[in-house]
């Protein structure tokens, strides 16, 4: 098991754990209650570690090695699930995955980021971090499904769009602005989901939805906290104080009306149970689908445009509340 730094206490207790049980192996001495006993430890000092987690703590969570990731989810919530690839313009981006999935009868094109189980596909996955074929891989299924009727369904866990040359030469930015223009306008439901990451134009690329969730221990916002804080302090060391200005958790996206929903994770997070954690994704996604599938398609693109044109605060002035502007007099000298 991997330990986080603010789970070092519960890391103590399973290595007592472990030590009893060995003992109890041996058949020697009944070790029963002590092992009872030290769970009945692990599950209230859990409780009292995940109840009180800073954004710091949040953004830790959702970048555990052993979380789940959109492969996982695919696999678990489908019965069938095809691949697709490639941009049909430059090649296939492996940072995102998608294709088409039956989820207990209903035919979806389900697309999100993967950043790899290891080390070796990590670097095949590019750590998550897309390039612009992926994201018009992602427009190229999503315009696929419109064909066909396919709700959409997006899973998001990205450290930010890949910030390479190479990329910004083949338009990283026009991709993003294209999938965010066409995604307005796709005539079929879209349910996306924050499972991780949720980086700048990076997720927002496939991010634009009629429902847009995240789950219990994720983050989304513009920047990450290390960028954010070397931009201001020009250092990582006040990343912990850059997550908390932030305000990128769950609570708060939900709070400014950013995100329709929380899903809640097992306690100690996804990676500790993420066939749990799987099972209450996809509850989520069926009823997010019951109740897009019937409307209209020309309301659903309604509602979805009045949604996000509401998001943000402003303020309009009147024309009696704009201060005067005074006009400046100048003086011309005189010629003699």
């Amino acid at each position: 098991m991997v330990f986080l730094e603010f789970e070092k206490p519960l890391e103590k207790l399973y290595e007592q754990l472990e030590k009893v049980k060995e003992v109890g192996a041996e058949g020697v001495v009944d070790v029963s209650p002590m092992i009872a006993e030290l769970e009945s430890k692990i599950k209230a000092t859990a409780k009292k570690i995940y109840s009180n987690l800073n954004g710091w703590q949040r953004v830790q969570l959702a970048r555990h090695p052993n979380r789940p990731y959109t492969l996982f989810y695919i696999e678990q919530m489908s019965k069938k699930f095809i691949e697709l690839h490639g941009d049909r313009c430059f090649g296939d981006d492996k940072a995102i995955v998608g294709g088409l999935a039956n989820i207990d009868g209903q035919t979806v094109v389900i697309l999100g980021h993967q950043k790899g189980v290891n080390t070796k596909m990590r670097q095949y996955r590019n750590f998550g971090m897309p390039n612009p074929e992926g994201y018009r891989k992602a427009l190229r299924l999503m315009k696929l499904a419109e064909r066909f009727g396919y709700p959409v369904i997006t899973l998001i866990d990205t450290p930010g769009a890949y910030p390479g040359i190479e990329a910004e030469e083949r338009g990283q930015a026009e991709a993003i602005a294209r999938n965010l223009f066409e995604m307005a306008q796709l005539k079929v439901p879209i349910v996306s989901v924050i499972i991780g990451e949720g980086a700048s134009g990076g997720a927002l690329g496939i991010g634009l939805g009629d429902r847009v969730y995240m789950l219990e221990n994720t983050w989304y916002a513009v920047i990450s906290p290390e960028s954010c804080s070397s931009i201001l302090w020009r250092s990582w060391d006040y990343k912990e104080q850059a997550a908390e200005a932030l305000k990128l958790t769950a609570e708060h996206m939900y709070e400014f009306g950013l995100i329709d929903g929380i899903i809640k994770e097992p306690l100690g997070g996804a990676h500790a149970a993420p066939e749990e954690m799987a099972r209450t994704l996809k509850r989520h996604i069926k009823k997010a689908l019951e109740e897009l599938m019937p409307m209209d398609p020309e309301e659903r693109i309604e509602a979805r445009i009045n949604k996000y044109g509401s998001m943000g605060v402003y303020e309009v002035l009147e024309e009696s509340d704009k201060p005067e502007t005074k006009k400046k007099k100048t003086k011309r000298a005189k010629k003699k």
